[in-house]
């Protein structure tokens, strides 16, 4: 964006601040504040993109973003943060005013708001010690969660915290562009060199008073890490200004730094175990990525009574972060992260005598709110609470042709090795799934172009292979490509004919229709396509700025956006892990993705795709392939799942101990928890308040018979069904199951028989037909789950027969996608019908429950009117838990059987053949500990081999 335009948007911004109801913002007023600011500033008005700065300045004054949640625990806390303690703070003050112009209003009045919780949360760093905090920010992938932390470094700054230390990441580069973020908005200036002269940037520019100005110990070259010359020479008193020390989760640069501290800081010895501390600095320590690196992966010795033994060796990253918290007396630790769940699986009891406590969150876990406008999983995979789940915004394609041929002529082969050469067909070529990725890339490139965003960064992210030899020959296969490609476009060399029909055609067939799709579900996108004939410039235009980098341990490219801020950089960045966590791709338009990953935090970190795409969201598009689509969708699902979990406790006031408990019980995040395991082990899971379905199913006719006549030998052994059952819902009208069959006080035996002999798909992650039977037993000898309402839908398919009296119609869903011995469906459930079992005054109360989450909820969805149903997770805590005037009965359980059409699924079945079974199990939230095991290995999982 020129500067002019943000000049512009920012005085037109003040000006429009004080409005309060921001309806009264226009595109007429704001034009008129516009004109307003030019007849002050002419000479901002050259070469103005005044619909631009409309646009932008439409978009920030309709954002909605909510307010962010958390759960808190006080043990020990004493509150401090006031209005009073604020006043007179400069490092916060110089850092919201930097911001300030490239944030809508609200996000600024939240960022201010979150920092003040999370600090808050905190202690006064002026308080006298012994004291040690430590919580968890949660944010999304690519959500913001930098400026966050600058923004709490800056408030931490004010109120007297003297050493702050940021864990950025493994990687060179990414420890580097945390550096420069910080230099910008916490320092002032570049950090280079001690002797070497720095220039005043970012926060600096505002205000750049000596007598605040921070201290730095690493700087941002590639190079710039905590150094043993540094270690040496560095020195650090309580009256000085703070210091800032950003370093990589390097097993040698913590050692340095906890020697550094140990050696040079300390000054006082704890009498108990003559450890040398530090009682005059009070330490903040922001830990990115928390969930990368930082956790003990070792196996932890229990006692005999359970507790954590504190003779455990922890893995040396994790052992060093604890003994550099606890050589202070005084500490904070704050963890950010989008998958906080291997934080959250820590055992808040574990501590041992050179590490002290582990970092489990035990202070604090805190969501930061997700404004309207951020593209995240959801968004993409999975939209709950509708009837049949559906593609969120259709951006994503399906690969297959990567692994069409089996053997070696299998471009990007599963398990492939170093030194692997990628050839399609036998032929080094591209398979055509990643060149209509590419065409894809350069339509969006000169469609921003087109829309007056040539200036802007525009990037497409390869991520196939961890190996830096793959990578290479990838590299060069692209760059080649994209020499053709100019050479046929803007030389019209052979074929340019043949090259501009297949863009044309990929234009037209999708990119005119998902501009039309994006554009009918916010009514606030206005953005247009040209025609092709006017595109045509700006394609010849965007072929020749586009250029290709490798991006990993061994290569030279960088992505220098900064560089480039002025004409915006046009690059495909082809790389494994450092693409993988934390690094930004500026403007990421398209991603061909394919790495394989079972793994919860590793898949979502790999989804750099997340963010905020502000007038090109209709170019975006993911290519990928089926399995990793399924995965996503599971694992979307989860966390969809353990957020309204979440919002639940905050709303009851739970502690971060209450939910790391309900996530360590969690069936599909143990398994795919980043437990790193070489060898089978046992893990113990829980299925109280949780509800298992299956979305993935077998093509085999003879097994899909089998769980037909699994069903019809439990329905042989029940009497007459209640037909159409109804339930009363108090303020509106019954819900009525048309010609559902439901039973009531189904023994829980009939439901083991049944379970057991029903057979799940090897790869159905979310339910294991074998292991839900033998949780139902062990809690029936508990006197739980003893009794079963058992319900068949019935749907708009074709009628189908499966024992004499019941007749049902099928229920249709479709594959969304197929496999050689299986197909998988979006959500299989329809939210009323978790429901079926809950009388009036029960259902009031699971409502009741709902609307109080959401209305503390940071989901955007907040934004429209409140629930009308009860949500999964509120109508199984109330089934088994109760709530006051409702009894809880944990003794009841719920399984719903969805007959699917096998001629609607599409997946290749016989249409006239049997139903496809599919099951919902619903368990009663429950206060028992009960659990089962669960062998696991991780081995066949990491496919790549280990992150």
């Amino acid at each position: 964006m020129q500067e002019n335009q943000f000049r512009v948007i920012s005085m037109v911004q003040n000006l429009l601040g004080d409005i309060q109801d921001k309806s009264l913002i226009t595109p007429g007023r704001i034009a008129e504040e516009i004109e307003r600011v030019l007849r002050m500033r002419p000479d901002w008005g050259v070469e103005l993109d005044r619909d631009a700065v409309t646009d932008e300045l439409i978009r920030r004054f309709s954002l909605w973003i909510g307010h962010g949640l958390q759960l808190v625990s006080n043990e020990g806390h004493e509150a401090w943060l006031t209005s009073a303690r604020k006043r007179g703070w400069r490092y916060w003050r110089r850092y919201s005013e930097y911001i300030e112009p490239k944030l809508a209003p609200v996000a600024l009045e939240r960022l201010d708001e979150s920092t003040d919780k999370i600090l808050g949360f905190l202690e006064d760093p002026l308080r006298a010690g012994p004291w040690d905090r430590r919580g968890l920010v949660v944010g999304h992938v690519q959500s913001g969660k930098t400026s966050n932390y600058t923004g709490l470094i800056c408030k931490a700054a004010d109120a007297g915290y003297k050493l702050v230390v940021v864990l950025a990441g493994l990687h060179n580069n990414l420890r580097a562009q945390t550096q420069m973020r910080l230099d910008e908005g916490f320092l002032g200036y570049e950090t280079r060199r001690q002797h070497e002269a720095s220039n005043v940037i970012g926060v600096g520019l505002i205000d750049a008073d000596p007598r605040i100005r921070p201290n730095f110990a690493t700087n941002r070259s590639e190079g710039g890490d905590f150094s043993s010359a540094v270690a040496k020479n560095l020195g650090v008193s309580p009256e000085k200004n703070p210091w800032l020390f950003v370093v990589k989760k390097n097993k040698t640069v913590l050692e340095r730094l906890y020697g550094w501290i140990q050696n040079h800081v300390a000054n006082s010895v704890d009498p108990e175990s003559g450890r040398k501390v530090v009682t005059h600095l009070p330490l903040l320590l922001i830990d990115d990525e928390a969930d990368n690196a930082s956790i003990d992966t070792g196996e932890v010795e229990l006692d005999s009574d359970g507790s954590p033994s504190r003779e455990h060796q922890p893995k040396p990253i994790n052992s060093l972060i604890r003994k550099i918290l606890h050589s202070f007396s005084c500490s904070a630790y704050v963890g950010y992260t989008a998958t906080p769940f291997a934080n959250i699986f820590i055992h808040e009891g574990n501590s041992t005598n050179e590490e002290g406590p582990d970092l489990f969150p035990s202070a604090f876990i805190h969501c930061l709110p997700t404004p309207d406008n951020y593209i995240g999983p959801s968004s993409m995979f999975t939209e709950s609470g509708i009837e049949v789940q559906r593609a969120g915004l259709d951006l994503v394609k399906r690969v297959e042709d990567f692994r069409r041929n089996l053997g070696e002529s299998e471009w990007i082969p599963v398990g492939h090795k170093n030194g692997f050469l990628p050839r399609y067909e036998g032929t080094d070529v591209l398979p055509p799934s990643l060149t209509q990725a590419i065409d894809s890339f350069l339509i969006a490139c000169a469609v921003r172009g087109h829309r007056g965003q040539g200036g802007a960064h525009c990037s497409m992210l390869i991520h196939v292979t961890r190996f830096n030899s793959v990578q290479q020959e990838i590299h060069r296969q692209v760059e080649q490509h994209i020499r053709q490609l100019r050479q046929r476009i803007t030389r019209r060399y052979i074929d340019s004919q043949g090259v501009l029909e297949r863009l044309r055609d990929l234009y037209y067939s999708d990119f005119e229709t998902i501009t039309e799709s994006v554009k009918s579900t916010d009514k606030d996108y206005s953005y247009e396509l040209p025609s092709w004939e006017a595109l045509l410039p700006s394609i010849e235009n965007a072929v020749g700025d586009i250029q290709v980098r490798m991006i990993n341990g061994k290569a030279k490219d960088a992505l220098d956006y900064k560089e480039n801020e002025n004409t915006g950089l046009k690059v495909i960045a082809i790389g494994g892990d450092k693409l993988a966590r934390g690094l930004t791709l500026e403007g990421l338009t398209t991603s061909y993705f394919l790495r394989a990953s079972r793994m919860y935090d590793t898949l979502m970190q790999m989804g750099r795709w997340f963010g905020y795409r502000p007038g090109y969201l209709d170019l975006c598009r993911l290519y990928t392939s089926n399995e990793l689509v399924d995965w996503f969708t599971h694992i979307t699902e989860a966390g969809e799942e353990l957020r309204e979990e979440f919002d639940l406790m905050a709303e009851s006031g739970a502690t971060p101990k209450d939910y790391g408990l309900k996530v360590r019980s969690h069936g599909v995040l143990m398994v795919t928890s980043p437990i790193k395991m070489r060898t089978a082990r046992s893990i113990w899971l829980s299925f109280s308040g949780q509800v298992s379905q299956t979305v993935t199913f077998f093509r085999d006719q003879r097994k899909l018979k089998a769980n037909l006549e699994a069903l019809r030998q439990l329905l042989r052994g029940l009497p007459s069904p209640y037909v159409s059952p109804s339930q009363e819902r108090p303020g509106r009208e019954a819900d009525v199951w048309r010609n559902v069959h439901l039973w009531r006080e189904v023994s829980a035996l009939k439901v083991i028989e049944f379970l057991d002999s029903y057979q799940t798909h090897p790869n159905a992650i979310k339910t294991n037909s074998a292991l839900l039977a033998e949780f139902v037993a062990a809690m029936a000898e508990d006197g739980e789950l003893t009794e079963w309402t058992i319900a068949i839908l019935s749907g708009e398919g074709e009628p189908y027969e499966y024992v004499n009296g019941v007749t049902l119609n099928m229920i249709q869903r479709e594959a969304r996608s197929l496999d050689t011995d299986r197909f998988s469906i979006g959500t299989l459930i329809s939210p009323r019908d978790e429901a079926i079992d809950l009388d009036g005054q029960a259902w009031k109360a699971a409502l009741d429950l709902t609307v109080r989450a959401w209305q503390k909820s940071e989901d955007k969805r907040k934004k429209a009117v409140a629930p009308e149903i009860p949500s999964g997770p509120a109508i199984r805590q109330i089934r088994g838990q109760g709530d006051e005037g409702v009894p809880a009965h944990p003794e009841r359980g719920l399984m719903l059987v969805y007959p699917i059409d096998p001629g609607y699924a599409k997946a290749g079945l016989a249409p006239d053949g049997p139903p496809v079974v599919a099951i919902v199990v619903s368990f009663p939230g429950s206060q028992s500990t009960r659990r089962v095991e669960y062998k696991i290995n991780n081995v066949g999982w990491e496919e790549y081999g280990p992150d």
